[in-house]
């Protein structure tokens, strides 16, 4: 039995990601042929079980966003496989993809942009019933007024445009989108981060208070580590396309094994003044993804990188019960 044929067994991952690549083609010159490729995301593996929230962090372009938009299939990947709810959805296309999608939906990073301006709410909830299905349109407007409830939105919403609302409540009505197929799984790429502080709070509970009543399953993407350990069961840390640490949010936050995980917790501001904390700073920057490092991809910035280092590329492997890291001080 091959690894996709067991996994295909597992009830009680909703989500399992084997090994997956997406690379772009950089094309050039005058018949526009392949020049270089950009692995933005490069075999990356993880799991979600049915009602956890996966945080998934790392600075911007480290390929989470990338990730997220590939286990949706908006982007074909390039390699791997994408199982869920024990079926790969891997290379499903035309109707079948179409009607797979109806279980996964994103909440996107800018609540305006991904909401149409020419449309008041109540369509813009309303377009993904009608996709799906032909109800009344008694039924329909019912439908919506209660999400609209759900969300925290006044029942006048309906009849408005994005344009006149705020930026929280935008995302509101993009989560409430999000929610009106009644989906299993909802990936979140950066929610609050393009919302005011003072917002950013109320959204994050919403989207804890909905994921118990409508029983999801969440991959929230960020790069804010506090808002991650806030909303997420666990955590996987990526870096230049590859995952480099997974584990539950507590192990991590109190023993970050590997050595960019540990920069990037040290990062968090202590909001005790009297309690001081060494700042790991990194030196240089990330490397170029088109011509990305041999070896382990975070050397160039280690400071405990070895001459080996440079040579073997680590695998994620568990250290401790479910602590995985890619490192070779771990070998």
């Amino acid at each position: 039995m091959s690894i996709v044929e067991k996994d295909l067994h597992n009830n009680e991952n909703l989500l399992e990601v084997k090994n997956l690549k997406t690379y772009y083609p950089i094309k050039g010159g005058f018949f526009r042929r392949t020049i270089a490729t950009v692995k933005a995301v490069d075999d990356i593996s993880f799991e979600i079980k049915k009602g956890e929230t996966l945080g998934l962090v790392g600075e911007s372009g480290c390929g989470k966003s990338t990730a997220g938009r590939t286990i949706l299939r908006l982007l074909k990947p390039t390699g791997g496989n994408i199982i869920f709810d024990g079926e790969d959805i891997t290379n499903l296309s035309g109707s079948k993809l179409r009607e797979a999608r109806k279980n996964f939906q994103m909440v996107f990073q800018d609540p305006y942009a991904s909401l149409n301006p020419t449309q008041m709410v109540g369509n813009i909830i309303s377009e993904p019933i009608l996709n799906y299905s032909n109800p009344t349109k008694e039924d329909l407007k019912k439908e919506v007024m209660e999400l609209l409830e759900k969300v925290g939105l006044p029942e006048d919403a309906y009849y408005k445009y994005p344009h006149e609302f705020s930026g929280g409540q935008r995302q509101r009505i993009g989560i409430a989108r999000a929610l009106a197929l009644k989906p299993k799984l909802i990936i979140a790429d950066e929610p609050v981060s393009a919302l005011d502080v003072s917002v950013q709070s109320q959204v994050l509970n919403l989207l804890k208070e909905l994921q118990h009543d409508f029983d999801l399953t969440y991959l929230f993407i960020a790069h804010d580590l506090s808002v991650v350990k806030h909303m997420s069961d666990r955590i996987g840390v990526m870096y230049l396309g590859n995952m480099v640490e997974i584990a539950d949010k507590d192990s991590l936050y109190a023993e970050p094994l590997h050595p960019y995980t540990q920069a990037l917790i040290s990062a968090i501001p202590e909001p005790d003044p009297r309690k001081k904390k060494e700042r790991i700073i990194l030196q240089g920057d990330v490397p170029n993804p088109t011509n990305p490092p041999t070896g382990c991809p975070f050397h160039t910035r280690c400071p405990m990188a070895k001459e080996e280092c440079s040579k073997i590329k680590p695998t994620l492997k568990e250290v401790k019960p479910g602590h995985k890291v890619a490192c070779i001080l771990y070998d």
